[in-house]
């Protein structure tokens, strides 16, 4: 059977909340199903750092997800603040172009980089009106190869494009997939949304998770919930 620990790595959950008291009890409540809290641009924009250590202070790993998008210096300075901190993972957008990647990668020392190729919340008309004339899935691979050349090897895609990606960069890849979304759940503004199941076995390392049980009636119910759903797919 796997260890719970390890069943916990799979899962993290976004702290998306207005501040430092309700990050903390949300954290609290579903710490022992979920081992990795993602720190988004709500939360660390009106804390700062002390985010972090919440997380942290839990004895759980740390995504700070601010995809940073900037010149390369910036991009460097910036994550060597993030590795710092002690933060476990650090989004960068792929777009910000192979020097700012580089950059961010070698002041990153232990910290896992996640490239960030096409947002969730992006549909084909979407990714039209902003010049994206090639589609989803294309946009998605030419970007995360782009930072494969920089010397990323973390990535924050869409479940559905999970096994194409996985296909393309082989198994040493670390594949991180937002809009899952439980079995019975909304979609909410997610367009290309998927079970943790089905992101599972298209290759997913860590299924990222927010509303489902941030909003549910009984958090701690939900947590647990989503982390049998999890272990279930990961024995299968």
């Amino acid at each position: 059977m796997m260890a719970k620990q390890d069943l916990a790595s799979h899962i993290a959950l976004a702290l998306d909340v207005p501040d430092l008291e309700a990050a903390r009890r949300l954290v609290e409540q579903t710490r022992d199903h979920i081992g990795v809290f993602k720190v988004g641009l709500e939360l660390f924009t009106g804390v700062g750092p002390p985010a972090v250590e919440v997380v942290l202070d839990a004895g759980a790993k740390c995504f700070l997800d601010l995809k940073m998008h900037d010149i390369p210096a910036t991009m460097g300075r910036s994550a060597a603040r993030a590795a710092a901190m002690g933060v476990d993972y650090l989004t960068v957008h792929s777009s910000a172009g192979k020097d700012a990647l580089v950059a961010a990668s070698e002041s990153a020392g232990s910290m896992q980089l996640l490239a960030v190729t096409i947002l969730t919340s992006l549909d084909e008309p979407s990714l039209r009106g902003i010049g994206f004339s090639d589609g989803v899935e294309p946009s998605v691979t030419r970007l995360a190869k782009l930072a494969w050349d920089a010397g990323l090897r973390g990535f924050v895609t869409s479940a559905q494009e999970c096994a194409a990606l996985r296909a393309s960069l082989g198994d040493e890849a670390f594949l991180v997939t937002p809009g899952i979304r439980p079995t019975g759940a909304a979609a909410d503004d997610q367009r290309r949304v998927m079970s943790p199941a089905a992101a599972i076995a298209s290759g997913s390392n860590m299924l990222v998770v927010g509303r489902p049980v941030r909003d549910a009636t009984d958090v701690t119910a939900a947590a647990s919930a989503l982390a049998r759903e999890v272990g279930l797919a990961l024995r299968t």
